[in-house]
């Protein structure tokens, strides 16, 4: 999850279709995702009327033909306390100032994972685990040849 400061979130419209936005975002290690968020904007929105939500990390400089990886989250979100999401970006951002942020801290708290690391796995291994409050666990392994 530290390979880029920038994610994506996916979030559904009133209508069921599908809208994403790219955020910074810092985590912690139950794999919750934090970010800040203007109150207004359509992701924000659609998180008051379904809570439903994805996030993918990967680093954007990885170069096609040669070993990726990332990571794909599936859960719910939406607004949250500040105190444990502005430790978060404290320890990701040094420069964030809690103190100056007017915006509502937002919480992302997965149920599934997918990863795929092409450096640890072979090529097109994905592995599906449960995020629990113990840790992760083992739900498939998919290979793509």
């Amino acid at each position: 999850m530290n390979a880029s400061p920038l994610c994506s979130l996916a979030t559904v419209t009133p209508g069921g279709r599908a809208h994403i936005n790219h955020m910074y975002f810092a985590w912690n290690d139950g794999f919750e995702v934090f970010w800040i968020s203007d109150p207004g904007s359509v992701h924000s929105r659609n998180l008051i009327r379904n809570r439903s939500a994805a996030v993918t990390i990967y680093a954007s400089n990885q170069v096609w033909g040669r070993p990726d990886r990332g990571i794909q989250l599936f859960g719910t979100a939406g607004v949250t306390k500040a105190a444990e999401a502005a430790r978060a970006y404290g320890r990701r951002f040094r420069d964030f100032d809690p103190e100056a942020n007017e915006l509502p801290y937002y919480r992302f708290r997965p149920r599934n994972l997918k990863l795929f690391d092409e450096r640890a796995l072979a090529a097109g291994t994905l592995v599906t685990a449960r995020v629990t409050r113990g840790g992760l666990s083992w739900l498939k392994t998919e290979v793509w040849a």
